[in-house]
């Protein structure tokens, strides 16, 4: 899988081309537009790893990349506040009870580092397990191409906790660790918006692949 993944982009009759744009639009990200249209084109490349294919797809038909960009942005934005919120309210929950302690005037000071010791604890668990299960998410949402399947928390809970997924998000999460941290230290010399792009298609690949494998969606397995 991680070989195929480190080449589906290169397999691509245009890979230089599709390269130079995925790049610029990374470069170009923070602005909303680009964001979104890079975001479309990991939807297709997702559909495209689940459904087998050996090459990653070409920038084509901008209107439809913005609106899957914008479906994808919607499901990661809602997945992400399974963390969020909670965190929210735990430090609302124990802001709430440390004053109260301090009112009283008796252990505030323990009760203030077991609260933050806590909080930390809870979300970094939540962030967890939001950027495990996100992915998922946003790979149900590229195969099934609608966006309830992004929030089919069913079939989406049943795909990510597998041993095929989890390997598949493992290995994703090496090649961002390692790659992106070179594409990183590239970006110095622009050249690295380009390998930060090539990157994460890896990443969504092993992503869809892994989802795809774990739930027998797709039109065909490559396997491992």
């Amino acid at each position: 899988m991680l070989s195929d993944a480190l080449w589906f982009l290169k397999r691509s009759d245009d890979w230089v081309a599709t390269t130079i744009i995925g790049g610029v639009l990374w470069l170009l990200s923070v602005l909303i537009f680009p964001g979104i249209i890079l975001q479309g084109y990991f939807v297709r490349a997702m559909r495209a790893a689940a459904n087998g294919e050996r090459a990653a797809p070409s920038f084509t038909d901008w209107g439809e990349l913005f609106v899957d960009g914008l479906k994808l942005f919607v499901v990661t934005f809602v997945w992400a506040l399974v963390a969020l919120v909670p965190a929210i309210l735990l430090s609302v929950i124990i802001g709430i009870g440390t004053f109260t302690v301090s009112e009283a005037a008796t252990g505030s000071a323990a009760a203030s580092s077991a609260g933050g010791v806590g909080l930390g604890i809870a979300s970094l668990v939540l962030g967890l397990l939001a950027a495990y299960i996100g992915p998922a998410a946003g790979a149900n949402f590229a195969i099934e191409g609608n966006l309830g399947a992004g929030f089919d928390v069913r079939t989406i809970l049943s795909g990510a906790f597998t041993g095929e997924y989890a390997v598949a998000w493992l290995l994703a999460l090496v090649v961002t660790v390692v790659l992106g941290f070179i594409g990183g230290l590239l970006s110095a010399i622009v050249v690295g918006f380009f390998v930060l792009f090539y990157v994460q298609v890896m990443t969504y690949y092993l992503w869809a692949r892994g989802f795809a494998d774990a739930t027998g969606k797709g039109r065909q397995s490559t396997g491992w």
